[in-house]
């Protein structure tokens, strides 16, 4: 069974027993040994079962423990700007957190609440959505100008701004 699921605005496909790097959950540091829930399952995969979530797999959950802290790769910020000598050279590591993922729950702890709706129960793999009612266009209301019968000017050449300079005679 594998889960893909949505942390720090990236998507992370996991199975239980991997050990995943996330940005850091929720600004803080994490204690390691910490149990960490992520509930935006966005997918859950079974062999050829596939729920897919809209957005979320309703009251799906995948359960971790938080294994450290550590920086992530450095990235390197360089500014430049042609000739007037301005170099900027920066640096920057993320803080990460190790987790390792414990169980995906595929359904739903506690029980769903009566306000939720038919629209929000996950989507299966072999599902089709239902196309929306094709638009009907609105009769136009605006009238059409009847088209004048077009008054055709003689092609005229455009006058010279100035009087072209005579032209040198050859000599003989």
């Amino acid at each position: 069974m594998y889960a893909v699921l949505s942390s720090g605005g990236k998507q992370y496909r996991v199975e239980a027993g991997t050990t995943l790097m996330l940005e850091r959950l929720d600004g803080r540091p994490g204690e390691a040994g910490a149990k960490v829930t992520f509930d935006r399952v966005l997918l859950i995969g079974d062999g050829d079962d596939v729920t897919i979530g809209t957005p979320t797999v309703a009251g799906a959950s995948v359960s971790a423990t938080v294994l450290g802290e550590a920086l992530g790769p450095k990235l390197v910020i360089f500014k430049f700007k042609q000739k007037v000598k301005y170099r900027r050279r920066t640096g920057h590591r993320q803080h990460m957190t190790r987790v390792r993922i414990d169980t995906i729950n595929p359904t739903a702890v506690r029980k769903p609440t009566a306000k939720a709706d038919a629209s929000e129960a996950p989507m299966k793999a072999g599902d089709v959505a239902e196309k929306p009612a094709a638009r009907t266009a609105r009769p136009r209301t605006r009238k059409v100008a009847v088209a004048e019968p077009a008054v055709e000017k003689a092609a005229e050449k455009p006058k010279a701004r100035r009087a072209a300079k005579p032209k040198p005679k050859a000599e003989e």
